[in-house]
């Protein structure tokens, strides 16, 4: 069947639609469905391929397998506690596949995708449908999750509902290594700082005359062009490291080569740079260049990527690439209940609303269920107080100024200082210590008082379709 045949409109809808089966769409639609919601979950994938995925699972990670800190200090760590409470599917999928990462929490992408698709497939107020959505039902209430890929005619529905033209800005995938090519002998395990457990990363360190000869490269190398009509907007996290040395011919090293907080045990001393890799699997039988987002061509990223002397015979099972994320302007599009203005039963999730992440994109698909959950209980909406972790990001999403706006991730500046109690005049990190609790204090609060116990309640034959996982 071809694309075009499989491309419709839903109308007459008669249960909640969610549009998409990424991070985003793969909680919403666990979180409504549990609360004894019927959704159809749409996904185009493998009707319809993106430039990114490869395969037709649910929640299928395309970029870094690394959901970040677990740190219930750090900005994602108090994202993660509060999503947890809120029962998300995607940290109990990661969770349970989890692969050494230090601090942070890394997964086995393919065992995960595995998880989430088995529990979304398998609930039974569930439908998977396998096509492209390009316009929202007409009338009933649907959850747009359709994140930084989304096709072309829905990116131009979007773009007439919004009276916006400039949807779209540019993200680099990094590539991954197969560890048996990797030069052991100028490699050494260690965790920065040596914080976590376990040493998580393989850490590629280079001389001062080495990395010269790799910028020298990699400010000659051949890029992939962009379209004549596309423009270059790269968001900051995820500058392609080519981006990156355009800058300055330093600025690699104060970047995801920086050497700070690693000895190299050859010398004793800390290395001139160091390209970090983090293991894709339990088996550590692949890793990924950290921070290694590019547009090279394929052919220069093999020569380049050679330079780095642990990866001089290196073999890579997937070099990397470049291609067009859609988002909204939040600020400017959406309602504080995530609802897009003009269009109030269409509700947005995830990367299209200007969130950058993964556990951001899943934190944006639980945010924008419990305020579907809300309105088909009669309830008013109510969001997290602004000093959680999610009220805080929603407040970016919603709130921020539309002149300056530009996706996010979930870090610190995002909360306003003056909504905690007593960190005024502390130390930063006395601070952060003290506005973690304080947030994850007030979460539990609100969910337990004000929102949650309001839309927790599933029936008991509908939330046990996870059991056992």
């Amino acid at each position: 069947m071809s694309n075009q045949r499989s491309s419709r409109t839903l109308t007459d809808a008669p249960s909640v639609h969610v549009v998409g089966a990424g991070l985003a769409g793969s909680e919403a639609a666990y979180f409504l469905a549990e609360r004894g919601v019927r959704i159809i979950l749409h996904e185009m994938r493998p009707t319809k391929m993106t430039p990114a995925h490869s395969t037709d699972r649910c929640a299928e990670l395309v970029c870094s397998n690394s959901l970040k800190s677990r740190s219930p200090v750090s900005a994602p760590g108090m994202l993660k506690t509060e999503m947890t409470r809120m029962g998300s599917l995607v940290l109990r999928a990661a969770g349970a596949h989890s692969v050494p990462g230090g601090e942070a929490l890394a997964v086995d992408r393919e065992l995960f995708a595995e998880h989430v698709t088995r529990t979304l497939r398998t609930h039974p107020n569930i439908t998977l449908q396998n096509e492209e959505i390009v316009a929202p039902p007409a009338g009933a209430i649907t959850v747009l999750a359709t994140g930084p890929l989304t096709s072309e005619p829905l990116s131009q529905w979007l773009a007439r509902a919004t009276g916006s033209d400039d949807l779209y800005f540019y993200d680099a995938i990094a590539p991954i290594v197969d560890a048996s090519s990797i030069d052991q002998s100028h490699a050494f395990l260690a965790n920065r700082y040596d914080k976590g457990e376990e040493k998580a990363y393989l850490n590629c360190p280079m001389s001062e005359p080495e990395y010269n000869a790799f910028i020298d490269a990699l400010l000659t190398a051949e890029k992939v062009p962009a379209r004549a009509f596309e423009k270059e907007k790269f968001f900051q996290g995820c500058q392609p490291i080519e981006a990156i040395v355009a800058t300055g011919r330093e600025s690699l090293r104060f970047g995801p080569m920086k050497p700070v907080g690693l000895t190299d045990p050859r010398t004793g001393a800390r290395p001139h740079a160091v390209v970090q890799l983090r293991p894709e699997n339990r088996a550590r039988t692949a890793y990924n260049l950290v921070g290694f987002q590019t547009k090279l061509k394929f052919g220069e990223q093999s020569r380049v990527l050679r330079l780095i002397p642990a990866l001089r015979n290196a073999e890579f099972l997937r070099l990397g690439s470049i291609h067009r994320n859609t988002y909204l302007c939040g600020p400017k599009a959406l309602r504080s209940d995530l609802s897009l203005k003009g269009h109030p039963t269409v509700y947005v999730a995830g990367q299209l609303t200007g969130v950058e992440g993964y556990v951001e994109s899943a934190a944006g698909g639980l945010l924008a269920a419990l305020f579907v959950s809300q309105r088909l209980a009669g309830l008013p909406h109510e969001a997290p107080p602004a000093n959680t972790a999610l009220g805080a990001l929603l407040r970016h999403v919603t709130a921020s100024e539309p002149k300056n706006y530009q996706p996010g991730n979930m870090h610190f500046g995002l909360f306003d200082p003056a909504l905690f109690d007593d960190v005024a005049g502390m130390k930063r990190e006395a601070a952060r210590e003290a506005m973690a609790q304080q947030a994850a204090e007030t979460f539990n609060r609100w969910w337990q008082e004000a929102a949650g116990a309001r839309v927790t309640a599933a029936p008991a034959a509908e939330s046990s379709a996870s059991e056992g996982l």
